[in-house]
């Protein structure tokens, strides 16, 4: 398949163990994600064997460097055919040890209701579609979340949920503690809790969620 990105203006940036090459296309990597990579490092060695899911994963930064820490296989999914293309290219180009399979299709497409991950990343676009335009320099595609901004979010759980091995966690990007709370109900119904959140500050937080009923090692 030819380069879709070959003739496009790109930047690149240190990301944790990666360089990461993006263009205006697609979100621009933030740093305080790397928060989601190192937590999942920190988890791993107590999760049961299996590779990483990551939900949303635009130009593949943050599930790339997670399997770069972790040591584990990788599997990233995104709608955009365009930030798929640049995932393929980064995962080439920071020459990553493990297997990484870049798909580019719904969520629910994506993947075969046989496959089972011991680690889900999930990177959703969170705002409500009212704070869009606050944020001009992002593609609207990479953070309407819908009139809530819990739409992927929700979707991201249901899979995440479908898809999660015995004894294995998911990560999940929001917006603020405030927004992983209003998800209770959506946690239920995918069969996960929460069981601690980190936080960069009152709008940025990553979840850490188990099944329901599971105990922490």
């Amino acid at each position: 398949m030819p380069d879709q990105t070959a003739d496009l203006p790109r930047g690149s940036m240190d990301f944790g163990p990666l360089v990461v090459t993006f263009d205006d296309r697609v979100l621009r990597p933030r740093l305080w994600t790397l928060l989601q990579a190192s937590w999942a490092a920190e988890l791993a060695p107590a999760l049961p064997p299996g590779p990483v899911l990551e939900l949303c994963s635009g130009a593949g930064h943050i599930g790339q460097a997670a399997a770069v820490l972790t040591g584990r296989p990788l599997v990233q999914v995104d709608l955009d055919a365009h930030a798929c293309d640049l995932a393929r290219a980064n995962a080439a180009s920071n020459r990553i040890a493990t297997p990484v399979q870049v798909r580019c299709g719904d969520l629910g497409d994506a993947l075969t209701p046989d496959e089972r991950f011991a680690l889900v990343l999930a990177d959703p676009p969170y705002l409500p579609q009212d704070e869009v335009d606050e944020w001009p320099d992002d593609p609207d595609h990479a953070i309407d979340g819908g009139p809530e901004g819990l739409d992927l979010l929700r979707r991201c759980l249901a899979v995440a949920g479908a898809h999660l091995l015995p004894g294995g966690v998911v990560l999940l990007q929001a917006r603020g503690r405030e927004q992983v709370e209003g998800l209770r109900d959506d946690l239920a119904a995918a069969g996960l809790e929460l069981t601690d959140v980190r936080v960069q500050d009152d709008r940025r937080a990553v979840a850490l969620l188990r099944r329901a009923g599971t105990v922490a090692t």
